[in-house]
Protein backbone atom coordinates (compact mmCIF):
# COMPACT_ATOMS: atom_id res chain seq x y z
CA UNK A 1 0.00 0.00 0.00
CA UNK A 2 1.43 3.37 -1.03
CA UNK A 3 2.00 6.27 1.35
CA UNK A 4 -0.54 8.34 -0.59
CA UNK A 5 -3.20 5.67 -0.14
CA UNK A 6 -2.44 5.37 3.59
CA UNK A 7 -2.70 9.14 3.89
CA UNK A 8 -6.16 9.13 2.30
CA UNK A 9 -7.33 6.28 4.54
CA UNK A 10 -6.08 8.14 7.61
CA UNK A 11 -7.87 11.32 6.56
CA UNK A 12 -11.08 9.42 5.90
CA UNK A 13 -10.85 7.75 9.33
CA UNK A 14 -10.38 11.14 11.02
CA UNK A 15 -13.34 12.60 9.14
CA UNK A 16 -15.66 9.70 9.99
CA UNK A 17 -14.64 9.57 13.65
CA UNK A 18 -14.89 13.35 14.03
CA UNK A 19 -18.33 13.60 12.43
CA UNK A 20 -19.61 10.65 14.45
CA UNK A 21 -18.51 12.21 17.74
CA UNK A 22 -19.93 15.62 16.79
CA UNK A 23 -23.38 14.44 15.73
CA UNK A 24 -23.98 11.38 17.93
CA UNK A 25 -24.97 12.52 21.47
CA UNK A 26 -22.33 11.02 23.76
CA UNK A 27 -20.65 13.95 25.54
CA UNK A 28 -17.63 13.68 23.23
CA UNK A 29 -18.41 16.57 20.88
CA UNK A 30 -15.20 18.46 21.65
CA UNK A 31 -13.09 15.44 20.73
CA UNK A 32 -15.01 15.24 17.47
CA UNK A 33 -14.25 18.88 16.66
CA UNK A 34 -10.62 18.30 17.63
CA UNK A 35 -10.32 15.38 15.20
CA UNK A 36 -11.85 17.48 12.42
CA UNK A 37 -9.42 20.28 13.28
CA UNK A 38 -6.50 17.87 13.04
CA UNK A 39 -7.80 16.80 9.62
CA UNK A 40 -7.89 20.41 8.42
CA UNK A 41 -4.35 21.06 9.71
CA UNK A 42 -3.13 17.85 8.06
CA UNK A 43 -4.61 18.80 4.68
CA UNK A 44 -3.30 22.35 4.94
CA UNK A 45 0.19 21.05 5.74
CA UNK A 46 0.11 18.74 2.71
CA UNK A 47 -1.11 21.58 0.50
CA UNK A 48 1.75 23.86 1.60
CA UNK A 49 4.32 21.07 1.26
CA UNK A 50 3.29 20.37 -2.32
CA UNK A 51 3.41 24.06 -3.30
CA UNK A 52 6.72 24.59 -1.49
CA UNK A 53 8.48 22.24 -3.92
CA UNK A 54 7.85 24.68 -6.77
CA UNK A 55 7.68 28.21 -5.30
CA UNK A 56 9.98 29.96 -2.84
CA UNK A 57 7.16 32.00 -1.31
CA UNK A 58 5.25 28.84 -0.50
CA UNK A 59 8.40 27.39 1.07
CA UNK A 60 8.49 30.31 3.49
CA UNK A 61 4.78 29.82 4.24
CA UNK A 62 5.40 26.13 4.89
CA UNK A 63 8.19 26.88 7.37
CA UNK A 64 6.11 29.48 9.21
CA UNK A 65 3.15 27.08 9.33
CA UNK A 66 5.12 24.17 10.78
CA UNK A 67 7.01 26.43 13.21
CA UNK A 68 3.71 27.79 14.49
CA UNK A 69 2.23 24.30 14.66
CA UNK A 70 5.22 23.03 16.65
CA UNK A 71 5.01 25.96 19.05
CA UNK A 72 1.29 25.41 19.52
CA UNK A 73 1.70 21.70 20.22
CA UNK A 74 4.51 22.28 22.73
CA UNK A 75 2.48 25.00 24.48
CA UNK A 76 -0.64 22.85 24.71
CA UNK A 77 1.43 19.89 25.94
CA UNK A 78 2.87 22.04 28.72
CA UNK A 79 -0.59 23.26 29.70
CA UNK A 80 -1.91 19.69 29.63
CA UNK A 81 0.90 18.60 31.95
CA UNK A 82 -0.10 21.30 34.44
CA UNK A 83 -3.76 20.26 34.21
CA UNK A 84 -2.88 16.61 34.85
CA UNK A 85 -0.60 17.54 37.76
CA UNK A 86 -3.23 19.68 39.49
CA UNK A 87 -5.94 17.13 38.79
CA UNK A 88 -3.97 14.39 40.51
CA UNK A 89 -2.75 16.35 43.53
CA UNK A 90 -3.75 15.07 46.98
CA UNK A 91 -4.41 18.08 49.22
CA UNK A 92 -6.63 16.30 51.71
CA UNK A 93 -4.27 16.85 54.65
CA UNK A 94 -3.68 20.57 54.10
CA UNK A 95 -5.38 22.88 56.64
CA UNK A 96 -8.11 25.11 55.20
CA UNK A 97 -10.44 27.79 56.54
CA UNK A 98 -13.37 27.27 54.15
CA UNK A 99 -14.61 25.06 51.33
CA UNK A 100 -16.18 26.10 48.03
CA UNK A 101 -17.94 23.41 46.00
CA UNK A 102 -18.33 24.51 42.39
CA UNK A 103 -21.62 23.68 40.72
CA UNK A 104 -22.19 21.77 37.49
CA UNK A 105 -25.27 20.90 35.45
CA UNK A 106 -28.57 19.78 36.96
CA UNK A 107 -31.12 17.82 34.91
CA UNK A 108 -34.39 19.09 36.31
CA UNK A 109 -33.70 18.45 39.99
CA UNK A 110 -31.18 15.62 39.46
CA UNK A 111 -27.44 16.37 39.55
CA UNK A 112 -25.53 15.54 36.37
CA UNK A 113 -22.70 13.01 36.39
CA UNK A 114 -20.17 15.84 36.78
CA UNK A 115 -22.05 17.32 39.74
CA UNK A 116 -22.52 13.92 41.39
CA UNK A 117 -18.77 13.32 41.20
CA UNK A 118 -18.16 16.66 42.95
CA UNK A 119 -20.75 15.84 45.60
CA UNK A 120 -19.12 12.46 46.31
CA UNK A 121 -15.67 14.05 46.58
CA UNK A 122 -17.09 16.74 48.86
CA UNK A 123 -18.73 14.25 51.23
CA UNK A 124 -15.46 12.67 52.30
CA UNK A 125 -13.65 15.99 52.43
CA UNK A 126 -16.30 17.66 54.60
CA UNK A 127 -16.25 14.74 57.04
CA UNK A 128 -12.50 15.26 57.42
CA UNK A 129 -12.97 19.05 57.91
CA UNK A 130 -16.14 19.31 60.01
CA UNK A 131 -15.60 22.81 61.43
CA UNK A 132 -15.12 24.92 58.31
CA UNK A 133 -17.89 26.82 56.48
CA UNK A 134 -18.98 25.47 53.10
CA UNK A 135 -20.16 27.51 50.12
CA UNK A 136 -22.33 25.63 47.64
CA UNK A 137 -21.87 27.69 44.51
CA UNK A 138 -24.01 27.50 41.38
CA UNK A 139 -27.01 29.30 39.93
CA UNK A 140 -29.98 28.00 37.98
CA UNK A 141 -29.56 27.60 34.23
CA UNK A 142 -31.63 26.32 31.29
CA UNK A 143 -33.18 22.92 31.95
CA UNK A 144 -32.59 23.23 35.71
CA UNK A 145 -35.66 23.24 37.96
CA UNK A 146 -33.55 24.23 40.98
CA UNK A 147 -30.21 25.94 41.42
CA UNK A 148 -27.02 23.89 41.36
CA UNK A 149 -26.36 25.07 44.92
CA UNK A 150 -29.72 23.74 46.10
CA UNK A 151 -29.12 20.41 44.34
CA UNK A 152 -25.85 20.07 46.23
CA UNK A 153 -27.48 21.03 49.54
CA UNK A 154 -30.13 18.35 49.14
CA UNK A 155 -27.52 15.70 48.31
CA UNK A 156 -25.14 16.64 51.13
CA UNK A 157 -27.57 17.39 53.96
CA UNK A 158 -28.03 14.44 56.30
CA UNK A 159 -30.92 15.89 58.32
CA UNK A 160 -28.86 17.60 61.01
CA UNK A 161 -29.97 21.23 61.48
CA UNK A 162 -26.54 22.28 62.75
CA UNK A 163 -24.95 20.77 59.67
CA UNK A 164 -27.46 22.50 57.40
CA UNK A 165 -26.54 25.86 58.94
CA UNK A 166 -22.96 25.21 57.87
CA UNK A 167 -23.92 25.44 54.20
CA UNK A 168 -23.87 28.85 52.55
CA UNK A 169 -25.84 28.86 49.30
CA UNK A 170 -24.56 30.99 46.43
CA UNK A 171 -27.28 30.81 43.77
CA UNK A 172 -26.43 33.66 41.35
CA UNK A 173 -23.35 32.47 39.48
CA UNK A 174 -23.36 31.32 35.86
CA UNK A 175 -19.63 30.60 35.37
CA UNK A 176 -16.51 29.83 37.37
CA UNK A 177 -15.43 33.47 37.72
CA UNK A 178 -18.82 34.34 39.21
CA UNK A 179 -18.64 31.23 41.42
CA UNK A 180 -15.58 32.68 43.11
CA UNK A 181 -16.69 36.32 43.09
CA UNK A 182 -20.03 35.66 44.79
CA UNK A 183 -18.63 32.95 47.09
CA UNK A 184 -15.92 35.34 48.21
CA UNK A 185 -18.57 37.88 49.20
CA UNK A 186 -20.47 35.26 51.20
CA UNK A 187 -17.38 34.17 53.09
CA UNK A 188 -16.40 37.76 53.87
CA UNK A 189 -19.93 38.47 55.15
CA UNK A 190 -19.49 35.48 57.47
CA UNK A 191 -16.32 36.91 58.97
CA UNK A 192 -13.60 35.10 57.04
CA UNK A 193 -10.42 37.07 56.34
CA UNK A 194 -9.64 36.02 52.79
CA UNK A 195 -6.30 37.82 52.76
CA UNK A 196 -4.88 35.06 54.93
CA UNK A 197 -7.43 32.24 54.61
CA UNK A 198 -6.87 29.07 52.60
CA UNK A 199 -9.92 27.82 50.70
CA UNK A 200 -10.44 24.28 49.42
CA UNK A 201 -12.16 24.14 46.03
CA UNK A 202 -14.06 20.97 45.13
CA UNK A 203 -14.36 20.54 41.38
CA UNK A 204 -13.60 17.95 38.71
CA UNK A 205 -9.96 16.92 38.39
CA UNK A 206 -9.58 18.34 34.88
CA UNK A 207 -10.93 21.71 36.11
CA UNK A 208 -8.67 22.14 39.17
CA UNK A 209 -5.87 24.02 37.39
CA UNK A 210 -8.11 26.54 35.64
CA UNK A 211 -10.20 27.02 38.77
CA UNK A 212 -6.98 27.87 40.62
CA UNK A 213 -6.06 30.38 37.90
CA UNK A 214 -9.42 32.14 38.15
CA UNK A 215 -9.44 32.11 41.95
CA UNK A 216 -5.93 33.59 42.11
CA UNK A 217 -7.01 36.49 39.87
CA UNK A 218 -9.64 37.28 42.50
CA UNK A 219 -7.18 37.16 45.37
CA UNK A 220 -8.15 33.76 46.76
CA UNK A 221 -5.60 31.26 48.06
CA UNK A 222 -6.93 27.85 47.08
CA UNK A 223 -6.13 24.16 47.18
CA UNK A 224 -7.88 21.77 44.83
CA UNK A 225 -10.02 18.82 45.86
CA UNK A 226 -10.31 16.82 42.61
CA UNK A 227 -13.38 14.79 41.72
CA UNK A 228 -13.14 12.08 39.06
CA UNK A 229 -15.79 11.45 36.40
CA UNK A 230 -17.11 7.86 36.29
CA UNK A 231 -16.21 7.27 32.61
CA UNK A 232 -12.61 7.41 31.32
CA UNK A 233 -13.58 8.45 27.77
CA UNK A 234 -15.37 11.55 29.07
CA UNK A 235 -12.38 12.29 31.29
CA UNK A 236 -10.08 12.21 28.25
CA UNK A 237 -12.47 14.47 26.34
CA UNK A 238 -12.60 17.07 29.11
CA UNK A 239 -8.86 16.98 29.76
CA UNK A 240 -8.27 17.74 26.07
CA UNK A 241 -10.87 20.51 26.04
CA UNK A 242 -9.53 22.05 29.21
CA UNK A 243 -6.15 22.89 27.66
CA UNK A 244 -7.89 25.18 25.16
CA UNK A 245 -10.10 26.61 27.94
CA UNK A 246 -6.96 27.51 29.91
CA UNK A 247 -5.65 29.46 26.92
CA UNK A 248 -8.96 31.31 26.66
CA UNK A 249 -8.94 32.10 30.37
CA UNK A 250 -5.35 33.36 30.25
CA UNK A 251 -6.01 35.62 27.25
CA UNK A 252 -9.54 36.90 27.74
CA UNK A 253 -10.90 36.29 31.27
Amino acid sequence: MTAKRLCRIGQLALACAGLALVFIPNGMRFTGYLLLGILVVWKLGLFLHRRADRFRTWKICERVFFAGLTLGIVTLAGIEAAIVFWGGADNSNLPVDAVIILGAGVNGETPSAALWSRIRAAEGYLEAHPEVPVVLSGGQGPGEAISEAEAMRRALWKGDEAEDARFLLEERSTNTAENFRFSKTLLEENGLNLETAAVAVVTNDFHCFRAHMIARKQGLKTVGVPAELPWWWLTVNYYLREAFAVVKTALFD
